[in-house]
């Protein structure tokens, strides 16, 4: 039973049952809808797609030679050169992106990146590190004949200290398998992601993924310890037995946090895990305006304070394109122009239960929500989250999306979606029938951290629409003084446009670490910068 919260009058509150919805679990929503929408269209090459971007002559072919060596230090499992099984590989979560990869390594030790790297580097044979491929910016799959490093089968837990909650794995560890680990221990990993059942944790640190509970933890640049890395050359780099404090020189982990393989292949982490909360709870809210969502946040954080572990925005326009997808019945009866997901977690159920009513019903008594439910237990707590979750994937399944991760002042977070509207509406793209190639834009994202996701879904790729975005939203974001990226990175997509956000002279930094990192640009090309 939902708890629903209800008001009547203008200054009572009261909290009542109705049934719950029966809500598909994220993993057999994430399989079924997934397979689906694989087969529903065939991905054009980037190559097709971005003419503009033509293929380094610097990069050798792949040789018989080539492959040979390969098989010398990799079983013959671990080299994947079939073209059907190559597709998962080459193309993108989004399938906006595909490359031209002939081959996949699957490493299992340290010790055989630095191999598969020496030679690639002596060979100049271009690579690109791949985790679980769930990027969104196009940086973990190819962009023409490059070799995908895959670190899916470096997999293995290797630590963890119970007492102080260090926590040491392979890169390829699947977040949800480390957090299920780290449970078992009284932990929990400080990064909380939709994908998390395919994520892998080296790529979320390749990426610094932001995810849903940053408010609470913080960012992956606070909670990495130390990294195991490989550099273009093949040479082996450890801090990975680092402790929290360890004030010696440059804390050079840092550059590799984000820098999404461009520098170097993470293949284990070092990483700080908090306990893990004993209760959980989650209210989903509906409110009138953008004004209401900021003044529910503002609220929440005096009130609710070391307890609140999240808070999440949705405009009505996303929660439409999930109903679609997910079929079953809305948590609230009547439609709202916003909704908000506020998550709690702390170590004593009933105390924070009753902070959470308690802010529930002052904000009832203020008019700031207008109406709202309480999860009852965990199935109901996991299926509010559902209409959080699937958003992104509710996005796609007409044909398309565009996807946009910003990060702005609080008070221009949600302007950038109706900037988006108008501009798609003006351009004669956006619109009800299959004419227009765009559904809608739409907007929903973390409050805690200021992280817009701006997802113009569309019924097809077409240029006009990239064209209208493009650098239309970078503008729009820049002259708010934001960032064009929050927490997915730069990638295929975003590499033009950096100097909407950093300065001539941050870019000419991150050029020389490259060059003096990577001379041969063999890691990741034409991507990032």
């Amino acid at each position: 039973m939902l708890r629903q919260i209800i008001k009547r009058g203008s200054s009572s509150v009261v909290l009542s049952s109705r049934i719950a919805r029966a809500v598909p679990s994220r993993a057999a929503l994430f399989h079924s809808s997934s397979t689906q929408y694989s087969a529903s269209k065939t991905v054009k090459l980037t190559a097709e797609s971005y003419p503009n971007v033509k293929r380094d002559e610097r990069y050798a072919t792949l040789e018989q030679s080539d492959i040979d060596y390969f098989k010398s230090i990799l079983p013959e499992n671990a080299l994947i050169q079939d073209q059907d099984d190559l597709l998962f590989y080459n193309e993108d979560w989004m399938r906006k992106y595909r490359g031209q990869s002939k081959l996949t390594l699957k490493p299992k030790t340290t010790e055989q990146v630095s191999q598969i790297l020496k030679y690639a580097n002596e060979r100049n044979l271009a690579v690109v590190p791949q985790g679980g491929n769930t990027g969104l910016v196009g940086g973990s799959v190819p962009v023409f004949d490059e070799i995908v490093l895959s670190l899916a089968n470096m997999n293995k837990i290797r630590s963890l200290d119970t007492t102080s909650g260090i926590f040491k794995a392979d890169s390829g560890v699947v977040l949800e398998v480390a957090d299920q680990h780290l449970a078992e221990n009284g932990y929990i990993f400080p990064l909380d992601l939709g994908a998390k059942g395919s994520c892998h944790i080296g790529g979320t640190v390749a990426t610094n993924a932001g995810g849903l509970r940053l408010l609470r933890y913080g960012s992956l640049h606070g909670s990495v310890l130390g990294l195991e890395v490989v550099l273009a050359n093949g040479k082996i780099v450890s801090s990975i037995d680092a402790l929290r404090k360890d004030n010696t020189g440059y804390d050079l982990k840092q550059l590799f946090i984000g820098s999404e393989g461009t520098l170097g292949v993470i293949t284990g982490l070092s990483i700080l895990c908090p306990p893990r909360p004993k209760n959980f709870n989650v209210a989903f809210l509906g409110v009138e305006s953008y004004e209401a969502v900021m003044k529910t946040f503002v609220k929440a954080k005096s009130e609710l304070g070391e307890i609140l572990s999240a808070f999440e925005f949705m405009d009505e326009s996303c929660q439409e394109l999930a109903k679609k997808h997910l079929k079953t019945a809305y948590p609230l009866e009547e439609q709202h122009p916003f909704y908000i997901l506020i998550e709690t977690s702390g170590s004593n159920g009933e105390h924070d239960l009753e902070k959470l009513e308690a802010f529930l019903e002052s904000a009832f008594e203020n008019e700031v929500i207008q109406d709202g439910v309480i999860a009852q237990d965990e199935t109901q707590l996991k299926g509010l989250w559902n209409w959080r979750e699937q958003i992104p994937e509710a996005c796609q399944i007409n044909g398309g999306v565009y996807k946009y991760d910003v990060s702005l002042p609080l008070s221009d977070l949600y302007g950038l979606v109706d900037a988006a509207r108008e501009r798609l509406t003006q351009a004669g793209l956006l619109g009800d029938t299959e004419d227009f190639p765009v559904i809608d834009a739409v907007g929903y994202g973390h409050v805690g951290d200021g992280n817009l996701h701006l997802n113009v879904a569309v019924r097809r790729y077409e240029k006009s629409v990239e064209k209208a975005l493009e650098p239309f939203v970078y503008e729009w974001v820049s002259s708010k003084k934001g960032s064009i990226s929050a927490e997915h990175g730069l990638g295929f997509q975003k590499k033009n446009y950096i100097g909407y956000t950093k300065s001539q002279p941050e870019i000419e930094m991150m050029k020389q670490l490259k060059q003096l990192y990577d001379p041969n640009a063999i890691l990741n090309p034409y991507k990032y910068i």
